[in-house]
């Protein structure tokens, strides 16, 4: 039997945020820092650096590792609220930006309740997103509609790890805020017709191509 490769809860979000970007980070091992990821791995430390504590019936547990087999799925939790009068846990996640429209965020957090319900065998209704730049905490309703989509994104992830394949570049605006623009180079590759030309220039099926040969 060959081993699963579980995909790291992190790969939702990149896949959701650009699949070449995700396929970059997790197929191709590429990294770059910018200033935004340099914040958000020093929030994560303070984050995950904190000591486990209970207050006012709320036992707060940080830097917790989960794997969900079934899913296919593993990674670390910034922080687990337990309620301790109903034992109903959700989890928090850390964001360095401020709330946003897509669901990049949303869908990582939804599979990461999708593990702890896998591995607690229990319902959780909701969790939350905090977000550094405003200070703000964003509760999530754990729908239906935002479960099937989490779910679509790790079958999609799935798939794109079997293929091997990283995607072709598509420039869009929020490629500029991405750390991997420069090893990516969107505007270039994107409008790079170089296989184009070259399947032109060796097509042996051409038309005119056995009246030159003749």
């Amino acid at each position: 039997m060959i081993d699963q490769r579980l995909i790291p809860l992190s790969a939702l979000q990149h896949y959701a945020y650009c699949p070449r970007q995700c396929a970059l980070i997790h197929i191709e091992q590429a990294w770059g820092e910018n200033w935004l990821t340099a914040q958000g791995q020093l929030l994560h430390q303070r984050v995950d650096s904190g000591e486990p504590e209970t207050r006012r019936g709320i036992r707060y547990e940080r830097g917790v590792a989960v794997c969900a087999p079934k899913l296919g799925l593993t990674g670390k939790l910034d922080l687990i609220e337990i309620d301790l009068s109903s034992g109903i846990c959700s989890p928090v996640e850390y964001k360095r930006g401020k709330p946003k429209i897509d669901n990049w965020d949303r869908i990582q957090l939804c599979a990461q309740v999708l593990c702890l319900e896998e591995m607690l065998d229990c319902q959780i209704p909701h969790a939350a997103l905090w977000y550094w730049q405003t200070r703000h905490r964003e509760a999530i309703n754990l729908t239906a509609t935002i479960r099937e989509e989490t779910l679509q994104v790790i079958a999609q992830v799935k798939d794109l790890f079997n293929a091997n394949i990283t995607p072709k570049a598509m420039f869009d605006k929020k490629c500029n805020a991405c750390s991997l623009i420069d090893q990516c180079n969107p505007q270039l590759s994107s409008n790079d017709k170089t296989s184009l030309y070259i399947k032109k220039l060796y097509n042996l099926n051409e038309p005119d191509y056995e009246k030159t040969t003749k």
